[in-house]
């Protein structure tokens, strides 16, 4: 039997979320979802997913200090993270690299190119 690859989406949008959730979940993928920082970095040690997707306008703690937060821990920092985000400056994306991010996509999502990413991680963290 495969093992489906469990992904963590980190995003305050439901819509967004949702919309990501369902299109995932079609791949083949095990979806969980938290709607702010501090929610994810708790999923985040608690189930140990396969790959996050972290979107960096968060509430509560944002999405760069959760990229950090879990980088620095033994327990969370191999996990791959996607951030996925409106902040398309190129100092924004500077920050998402130095914060710990693996891949920086901006929104509006691509969908394949983010499952290109997530399929290119998973088999690396293999």
């Amino acid at each position: 039997m495969i093992k489906k690859h469990l992904i963590l989406v980190i995003e305050d949008n439901p819509l967004d979320a949702e919309l990501l959730k369902r299109r995932l979940t079609k791949k083949g993928y095990e979806v969980l979802i938290a709607s702010d920082g501090e929610k994810g970095i708790l999923l985040a040690k608690e189930k140990l997913p396969d790959c996050i997707i972290m979107d960096m306008g968060l509430p509560i703690i944002d999405g760069w200090e959760a990229t950090k937060i879990l980088k620095a821990s033994p327990i969370t920092s191999f996990i791959p993270i996607i951030a996925l985000t409106a902040h398309a400056l190129s100092e924004d994306r500077e920050r998402g690299f130095q914060a710990g991010c693996d891949i920086y996509e901006t929104k509006p999502l691509e969908f394949e190119r983010l499952l290109s990413a997530i399929e290119y991680l998973t088999r690396k963290n293999q």
